[in-house]
């Protein structure tokens, strides 16, 4: 196909300005291309002006994939180019909903939301300022986020995306949400266990569609399902629980002789260009059908990775300095997919009419989700000094009555609420489980999601938190590594988002000191570093509730916060009460309140974050005032109100809270002749404390873990004792 630059060309559409080849006029475009095939946001797959139309689409998809990506030298054009026909038949046939595994799709589905004008949202009206802005700082990052009008979900890393749709189509039943997946992605383990978890949990929901990219390469190689044959693949999604099985292979439609399994269909003919593309929007629009009719359905479309774009295989994934607009090969790659004035404006239109209208008027998640009002929950205050209570319990008997009151409120747990204390969280809203039974508080359609998978817990709670429900993630501090990385894309898109939507809240129990016996297996405090670095983020607030007073104001506090990442760490022990209401409220406000203050010749200061690690220093404290000193005890419960204002990226985030205590109520709670910070995590957690202390000062934090027989003995080989404290406070009094 010969192409002509801008100039040589007339009425061009005002959008198409920065474009820098059009194509001649297409062969049957009179004949196809003259009416938008689409009527009432939809088109017929089986009418031929649908399948050219859709063809029109793919391939403007293509061209603006290379061009945005070309005029940065930078991104990924590759992935997304070799399944445009997949994803302009969902959007032809009305299904805007859609999810990506694959952050290396963002270019394309950047240039699926300009040509249906919800980049307009953003002031992005051109294909020029599409360029301009792809990559640059408050524009088209070069990963998908929830900034972005019309994307649902953010897509970074990989065996993340399965997660989003699945959350949006548990809130919407009457959608489709197809999530497209790469080969690389599919190498992940957490993607076909986390569906067939959610399949055997909800087997009624099965209104999201996997749609499998299977170009045959990852990003730097063969991919390493690239030598499955098509009933391979189809064995192992029905192996795994598909009930539909949907492949539509180029090879088959090849009439060019291309060499190898993948091929790429833009070099086909026209007619088998027809040909394969109808069999996509047929097959498209059969498992769209299957999934919103009840079958587990997924879509495969195998064409070779780079296909119409500027190189073919993994060589196509991204570009690099050398790949600029002015090369060669990437302006012969340009021309030959370029399309005249009369199609780029054929597309612009059926886009603006598909699915309803733009995306970002029209996606789900472009509105807030009408919450159930769960009224004023029942705290119930214990006497300070009084019997000792279980802070886990006591927050899983809250946890209950907002699931009684909020029928789409979830709990996920890895099998392990009864262990962590919150068994009555499983008698309040029941274990969801195929087999009922009132032994194991388990039975069909419970609110409690337990599949043996961090990832799987992790991301239905934070899926549907950025999807606008409320839940509650709970785990071991040991294990919740493993469902972190979802959590940090879902807080970090969070802090972007332009709607508000409820924090993804979080319980970490059985703590690293109360695990003894278990040994270092069960000893990973070192989550807290992972907090505290994330804390500077500006939405993310660890909370250390030190008793189960304080824990149940901390949990009604980060029921009432958008946009944020909620953090309660507490021990699953019984353990004395030392704090009101009113203290805990005052600490989450300020960051921290004074538990205990005892006059003294000179005065150590314990900054205390953890509830268990009080236990020593009451002891270190009646110890020193034995010896004529005094001391003050302050509870760390909301830390990251302790740093400063410009230590956090706080006035960036969505939901922005500004709060930070100020330099005289620090001093009033911190200043004294030593400082003395303690802690049964990570060292990292009180960093905002020792950075603006000015006294003589140390750290006591947890080094590494032990089988022991009690909390006490393995704190005591980290050196968390209290003689250890009172020596150290003694020494740095000089």
């Amino acid at each position: 196909m010969t192409a002509t630059t801008p100039k040589q060309t007339s009425a061009v559409p005002d959008f198409c300005e920065g474009i820098q080849y059009f194509g001649e006029p297409l062969p049957e475009f009179d004949k196809y291309g003259k009416e938008s095939a689409v009527a009432n946001g939809t088109v017929n797959p089986h009418e031929d002006a649908a399948v050219y139309q859709t063809i029109l689409y793919a391939d403007a998809l293509r061209y603006l994939t290379l061009q945005i990506t070309g005029s940065k030298a930078s991104g990924h054009p590759g992935g997304f180019a070799s399944q445009a026909e997949a994803y302009a038949a969902l959007v032809m046939l009305g299904h805007k909903n859609i999810i990506t595994e694959v952050g290396h799709h963002a270019p394309g589905f950047y240039s699926a939301m300009f040509l249906d004008r919800s980049l307009e949202d953003m002031g992005i009206s051109t294909v020029q300022q599409l360029r301009d802005r792809f990559r640059e700082k408050h524009g088209l990052l070069g990963h998908l986020s929830g900034y972005i009008p019309g994307i649902l979900a953010p897509a970074g890393p990989l065996g993340q995306g399965q997660h989003f749709a699945m959350s949006a189509a548990l809130l919407h039943r009457d959608k489709l949400f197809p999530f497209t997946v790469g080969d690389g992605g599919l190498g992940e383990p957490y993607i076909m266990s986390g569906m067939a978890h959610f399949h055997t949990a909800y087997p009624e929901v099965t209104n999201f569609l996997p749609v499998l990219v299977w170009n045959g390469f990852s990003q730097e190689h063969h991919s390493m399902v690239s030598t499955k044959t098509n009933a391979e693949m189809i064995a192992y999604w029905q192996g795994n629980g598909f009930d539909e099985v949907i492949l539509v292979d180029a090879k088959d439609f090849d009439d060019k002789n291309q060499p190898g399994d993948y091929v790429d269909s833009t070099a086909f003919s026209i007619p088998k260009r027809m040909e394969f593309t109808k069999a996509i929007l047929t097959g498209v629009d059969r498992a769209a059908k299957s999934a919103l009719g009840g079958k587990l359905t997924v879509f495969i479309i195998k064409q070779l990775k780079g296909a119409g774009v500027h190189a073919r295989g993994a060589k196509s994934h991204n570009l690099y300095p050398k790949d600029t607009l002015d090369a060669p090969h990437i302006i012969e790659a340009l021309k030959a997919i370029a399309l005249p004035p009369a199609a780029w404006q054929l597309v612009r239109t059926n886009l603006e009419t598909a699915g309803g209208g733009s995306a970002s008027k029209t996606a789900v998640t472009e509105f807030v989700l009408p919450l159930a009002d769960i009224g004023k929950l029942p705290l119930e205050e214990y006497a300070v000094g009084g019997e000792t209570k279980v802070s886990t319990t006591a927050m899983g008997r809250l946890v209950g009555y907002v699931g009684q009151k909020d029928q789409n409120f979830i709990v996920t747990n890895a099998d392990g609420n009864e262990a962590s204390g919150i068994a009555n969280i499983n008698q309040a809203l029941k274990i969801n489980h195929p087999v009922k039974d009132d032994l194991y508080n388990q039975a069909p359609g419970g609110q409690v999601y337990e599949p043996l998978s961090e990832d799987a817990c992790a991301g239905l709670a934070a899926g549907l938190a950025l999807m606008g429900a409320r839940t509650l993630w709970c785990s071991y501090e040991s294990f919740a590594i493993n469902g972190l990385p979802i959590w940090q894309t879902v807080t970090q898109a969070m802090a972007e988002l332009r709607r508000p939507t409820p924090s993804t809240i979080t319980l970490y129990t059985a703590g690293a000191l109360e695990q003894g016996r278990n040994g270092w297996t069960h000893q990973r405090p070192e989550i807290e570093a992972y907090f505290a670095a994330m804390m500077r983020n500006g939405n993310v607030f660890p909370v250390f509730p030190p008793d189960a007073n304080s824990i149940q104001v901390c949990y009604d506090w980060a029921l009432t916060t958008k946009n944020k990442g909620i953090v309660i760490t507490a021990s699953k022990s019984p353990l004395a009460i030392r704090t009101t209401f009113a203290q805990t409220r005052e600490g989450l406000e300020n960051g921290a309140v004074i538990l205990q203050e005892t006059p003294g010749s000179k005065t150590v200061v314990f900054a205390v974050i953890g509830d268990i690690t009080l236990v020593p220093v009451y002891e270190a404290v009646q110890k020193l005032q034995e010896q004529g000193i005094g001391s003050r005890i302050v509870s760390v419960i909301n830390p990251r109100r302790l740093y400063r204002a410009s230590d956090v990226a706080w006035d960036t985030c969505s939901e922005a809270d500004g709060g930070f205590m100020n330099d005289a109520k620090f001093n009033e709670l911190f200043a004294g002749d030593a400082l003395i910070g303690v802690t049964g995590g990570a060292s990292a957690m009180l960093e905002p404390v020792m950075l603006r202390s000015n006294c003589q000062r140390d750290t006591f934090a947890w080094k590494r873990g032990e089988t022991t027989a009690s909390a006490g003995e393995l704190m005591s080989f980290n050196g968390l004792t209290a003689d250890a404290l009172v020596n150290r406070g003694i020494s740095l009094l000089g």
